[in-house]
């Protein structure tokens, strides 16, 4: 990983294109309930949060692990923000 800045646009390009995502199905599927994946969007939101959080975290003993942690967590809430906006239906 390069940097912090990398970082923040990493999380903000990945959530930011999940709840495009969404945003999309609802658009194609009007006749549907939205209340799952507006959920799925306020789950978007609150792992934004909570990425950027972990990222301005100043009392960090080893930034490079504290860093690659962030990273994988990103990747692993956001295959599961997929896989939820995937079984919309």
């Amino acid at each position: 990983m390069a940097n912090v800045r990398d970082l923040k646009k990493d999380i903000n390009y990945v959530l930011g294109d999940i709840i495009e995502a969404v945003y999309v199905w609802e658009y194609e599927n009007t006749d549907k309930d939205t209340k799952k994946s507006e959920a799925i969007i306020d789950e978007a939101i609150a792992t934004f949060d909570e990425l950027i959080a972990k990222v301005n975290a100043k009392d960090v003993d080893n930034a490079k692990a504290h860093f690659k942690a962030i990273n994988e967590e990103l990747e692993t809430k956001g295959k599961a923000l997929i896989e939820k906006i995937n079984k919309l239906g």
